[in-house]
Parts: structure tokens; C-alpha cells; sequence
């Protein structure tokens, strides 16, 4: 299938009105990685629940690999790997153990466990700790093993629920590691996530999603590019005279300038490299004496905020 996933108007309404998803519609390319972008209650989880028949839509459809999910949800999750929310297992159990279980409840054969176990261990990087009880494991190492699951039937997409979310930095780290790995296989991967810098780092395609409407859909790099606005950072030796912020608003290309403290301050500007070096110059020509001079979070950020602002 060249669209492994197809959503088409997707609706979910709550008792009381509240409308979670709002006609969605979402094609994903084969061997695609696509961040499925939104703030905390924008829609994201509640789509990958109707996706992975955990919930049932009020409207619309969704199509994995072709196959309606919503009439034939058994046929539709044969090729899907899912985790979705925080994964538990049995702590008494092994890695090894638990694969076992899990791939027998599949229906897998003991000779296609145990080539699949070893397989998918190596792909998570959980190797060494094979034979250790899971309740041993910190919460990064447990979402690794839930993605080894996912993986185990050889599927051919793999859905994720912010796979990162609520580990600390190194967990974070660690499976991000495993999903730049997995996209370089043949999977097409779905993975919702609030982080800026997950979609930009780990993601192919990213579709910004708030209140359950779709406000763009691309290849990451297009974004980028049209995310030209950037915020920088700067950091002066001196406070600012008195005028001098009133000032570098007038200056070409600067918006929105934030003062941060006594000798810091923020803005927005359009434009790239030269024109950053050109502000820079401006800067100084206005007698600061400039200590710091940085780009401040990444490139999809302000179009991220802009768009979600634009949605309220």
C-alpha cells in the first residue's frame, strides 16, 4: 500500500458537545516517519485510540493498509505495532519472557519467537539486560520494551503515543535513538508528541494538529523553510540606555522583542544567515556591546505558536 494510513473526516464528540476531533483528514505515505504535532489536549491520543480501536469515532473513517478500521478493526491491526499510553508488563518476567508470552498471544510460531526475540532486543538496545526482571527496569527501558513488542510480528507500521513522554532526559534520549534506528527500516511510523524538537529530530513529516483540526500537514524541512521567522537570544555587557529597546523594534526584520532582565532580551526576526549577520551589525552600531548573540529554540517554533494561536 502506498497509503498505509488514511483518515478521512474523522469526528469524535464528547457527551456535552465537546468536539475532541474535528473532520480530520490525514494521508500517510508509505515508509514515512510522521510526528502527529499538537499541545496537551489538542487531539493526538484520541485519534491513535480510534486508529487502534480502543475508542469509537462519532464520524468519518480510518484506513490502515487499506482496511476499513472501524468495520474490521482485527484485519486492519494485523500489520500494526501499537504502544499506546504508559506500558506495563509483568515484573517477575524477563525481557525474553515477556516477548515469549507476547508472541505466543499473537499466534506466532516458538520458532519465529525465538528469531524475533533476539532480533527485536538488538533493535532496542536490550540485549544485555535480557534475562532481568522488568520490574527492575527504569520507565525508558520499559517503553523500549514495549516497542520491541510492537515490533515483534514484523509489522508494517508502527503507531506511537508520545513514546517519550514523562522519562527523564536520558530515557529520552535512548528511545529516540531506537526511532531514528526503526526509520531507517521499512516501517511507517505514526507518532503523536507535544515536543518541538522530537518531530524536527526524529520525524520525516509532521502534521500540526489543535483542538482536533489539522492546521498543516508537510515534510519537515518544507516547514522549516517556511518557518522563516526565528527567535534569538542576546545578551549585552551593559544595561540599555533609555530608548534603545524602542529603537531596535524600528530595525528591519525584528518583531516581537521580549526584555528578559537587566541585560537580556529576545525578539523574532525574518530572514537567514546574512540577515542575522546584518542585525547583529545593527545592534552594535546602536552601542551595545554585545556579549551573546543566538538563535533560541528551533525553527518550527514560530510557526508552531503562530498557528496554534491563529486556531483559538
Amino acid at each position: 500500500m502506498e497509503t498505509p494510513i488514511l483518515i478521512e473526516n474523522l469526528e469524535k464528540t464528547y457527551k456535552g458537545g465537546f468536539k475532541a476531533v474535528d473532520a480530520l483528514t490525514l494521508s500517510v505515505p508509505r515508509r514515512s516517519f510522521v510526528g502527529f504535532l499538537g499541545p496537551n489536549g489538542a487531539g493526538k491520543t484520541t485519534t491513535i485510540k480510534i486508529m487502534t480501536h480502543l475508542l469509537e469515532a462519532t464520524g468519518g473513517k480510518v484506513y490502515l493498509n487499506g482496511v476499513d478500521a472501524m468495520s474490521d478493526p482485527k484485519k486492519a491491526m494485523a500489520e500494526v505495532g501499537a504502544v499506546v499510553e504508559t506500558p506495563e508488563f509483568y515484573p517477575y518476567l524477563t525481557p525474553v519472557e515477556t516477548l515469549e508470552y507476547l508472541g505466543r498471544l499473537r499466534g506466532m510460531s516458538r520458532q519465529d519467537i525465538r528469531r524475533r526475540t533476539g532480533e527485536v532486543l538488538e533493535t532496542v538496545k536490550m540485549t544485555e539486560v535480557k534475562d532481568k526482571r522488568i520490574g527492575q527496569f527504569s520507565k525508558g527501558m520499559k517503553q523500549r520494551i514495549a516497542i520491541a513488542q510492537a515490533i515483534m510480528h514484523e509489522p508494517s507500521m508502527i503507531i506511537l503515543d508520545e513514546p517519550t513522554s514523562g522519562l527523564d532526559p536520558r530515557g529520552m534520549f535512548e528511545v529516540r535513538e531506537v526511532l531514528n534506528d526503526l526509520k531507517k527500516e521499512d516501517y511507517t511510523i505514526f507518532m503523536s508528541s507535544h515536543l518541538l524538537n522530537e518531530v524536527q529530530e526524529t520525524c520525516t513529516d509532521v502534521a500540526l494538529i489543535n483542538r482536533g483540526k489539522l492546521l498543516r500537514y508537510g515534510k519537515v524541512a518544507d516547514l522549516i523553510k517556511e518557518a522563516r521567522a526565528k527567535k534569538m537570544e542576546v545578551k549585552v555587557a551593559r544595561q540599555p540606555e533609555q530608548g534603545v529597546y524602542s529603537r531596535i523594534t524600528s530595525l528591519s526584520g525584528v518583531m516581537n522583542l521580549q526584555v528578559q532582565g537587566l541585560n537580556e532580551f529576545t525578539f523574532d526576526i525574518e530572514g537567514g544567515d546574512d540577515e542575522q549577520a546584518q542585525l547583529l551589525v545593527e545592534l552594535q552600531s546602536l552601542g551595545l556591546r554585545v556579549v551573546s548573540y543566538k538563535e533560541s529554540g528551533l525553527a518550527l517554533e514560530s510557526l508552531y505558536m503562530s498557528l496554534i494561536a491563529d486556531s483559538r
